[in-house]
């Protein structure tokens, strides 16, 4: 196998990485994995990938959940995305995460996978009601940054730039990207492990656009409390997850052109 080759990459983590915001549970979720899976096999035709990722999950969920079966597939390259869950839960332990986090690094990359994960970018640029959850963003960064040193980890430091916190880049919710987003990500990914024809390309701002006047802003802030927040604190209240009852999408390890042809087919 070439240097940048791979042939099987598994993909862990949450709602992000099965690719909500991206298409639908009707049609099919692609996803910003689903996306690098895609750039991976136009360098290597024979890549086989699986997404492993449930939406809802916490790190500790995603680390007892989907380690096992991540190592059980010896994937060439892991990537492991997780903890957004976790730090906009009441309590949040940075290090409790962190450690979880490190446990799958380790653990991958012992059994000779390259792995590759992100940074978070700050959610109070989203929206600003989410100000509170800035530190715990920026703690849970450094132990992923801190873990990944410790264990040869490739990082995408999507936490730097602007363009990351661009609404044009999320989804209604603010909680998970769009289509759009998902497509950075899978750039940025693709770029800090260097494959070919990537490029900083996903840093770049879009172009501007006129900013909402005040009574829309505040508007549109109220909408989004009572379309999305409400119901999200509520099934937090109620114990309930949104992943409750399900599993992964692609539990083994396939051609990433099943993956597309299934979802066209799915679209006709």
């Amino acid at each position: 196998m070439r240097e940048g080759d791979y042939l099987r990459y598994v993909a862990l983590g949450d709602s992000q990485t099965e690719g909500l915001g991206d298409g639908d549970d009707v049609n099919g979720l692609r996803g910003w994995a689903d996306r690098l899976a895609e750039r991976l096999a136009a360098a290597s035709p024979g890549l086989q990938y699986a997404n492993l990722a449930v939406r809802g999950r916490v790190a500790a969920q995603v680390h007892a959940e989907q380690l096992g079966p991540a190592l059980a597939l010896h994937p060439d390259l892991a990537t492991v995305v997780a903890g957004v869950n976790d730090l906009l839960r009441p309590r949040f332990d940075a290090d409790e995460v962190g450690g979880h986090l490190e446990a799958m690094f380790a653990a991958l990359a012992a059994q000779g996978a390259r792995v590759a994960t992100v940074t978070f970018p700050d959610l109070a640029r989203i929206t600003p009601l989410a100000r509170p959850f800035s530190p715990r963003a920026a703690a849970l960064n450094q132990r992923i940054r801190a873990a990944a040193r410790r264990h040869g980890v490739v990082v995408a430091e999507t936490a730097h730039h602007p363009v990351v916190t661009d609404a044009r880049l999320w989804s209604p919710d603010r909680l998970h990207a769009g289509p759009l987003g998902h497509e950075r990500i899978a750039a940025a990914v693709a770029h800090a492990l260097e494959l070919p024809g990537s490029s900083d390309a996903w840093t770049h701002p879009l172009p501007p656009e006129p900013a909402l006047s005040g009574w829309r802003a505040a508007g549109a802030e109220l909408r989004w409390v009572a379309g999305f927040l409400g119901p999200w604190a509520g099934r937090r209240l109620r114990g309930r997850s949104s992943g409750d009852h399900r599993t992964a999408k692609r539990p083994e390890l396939l051609p990433v052109g099943a993956q597309v042809a299934l979802r066209e087919a799915r679209t006709k």
